[in-house]
């Protein structure tokens, strides 16, 4: 894996190995992130955006929009593999003060700033995606204005949110999203 494009472009991330099978990474290839990558500059200029990367696995996507010019990008992985990978890919990067790793669970966020990118990746088919975008939701971590990545089996659209586009790559659909109501008052905060 590597870095697609922008300032790092061609930088190799580190390698996921044989690793933990119980860590059941499943990264986005090069291939899929140059695409999806190619479809979002058509809609969104990178320069200072704020990025929440959920499920972040090697944090691949949130370096790749970090590369492009986002200001920050905040990882969320609560498996030790991909924190170990996102701390090592941050490193490589030399970005430790653009970014931060929150080693938790998703689905249940500390409150948090609002950011105008989110990418969310999590284990398809167990609802975990449709929970921590409304935990993100919620605690403020996305902007009323923000575009939402959620990659699937099949194309999503969680309550709260419309449908900008959907595109299939194999067994992946990436669905874009955007909100369509200000964030509710929740428990969570």
């Amino acid at each position: 894996m590597r870095i697609i494009a922008g300032q790092n472009r061609g930088l190799r991330l580190a390698e996921i190995g044989a690793g933990d099978p119980a860590a059941h990474l499943r990264p986005t290839t090069d291939r899929v992130r140059e695409t999806l990558f190619n479809v979002l500059r058509n809609w969104i200029d990178f320069q200072g955006l704020r990025v929440l990367d959920l499920f972040a696995g090697t944090g691949a996507l949130g370096l790749e929009a970090l590369s492009r010019g986002a200001q920050h990008v905040t990882f969320v992985e609560n498996g030790r593999v991909g924190q170990k990978l996102i701390g090592e890919n941050i490193a490589r990067m030399r970005a430790q003060d653009r970014c931060q790793l929150l080693a938790q669970d998703a689905t249940k966020l500390p409150p948090g700033t609002p950011c105008d990118l989110v990418f969310l990746d999590p284990p398809y088919g167990k609802s975990l995606g449709q929970q921590a975008l409304r935990s993100a939701w919620a605690q403020g971590w996305i902007a009323a204005d923000a575009l939402v990545i959620f990659e699937e089996a099949s194309a999503v659209t969680p309550e709260g949110f419309v449908l900008r586009d959907s595109r299939k790559f194999g067994g992946t659909t990436m669905t874009f999203l955007q909100p369509i109501q200000a964030p509710a008052e929740s428990d969570e905060r």
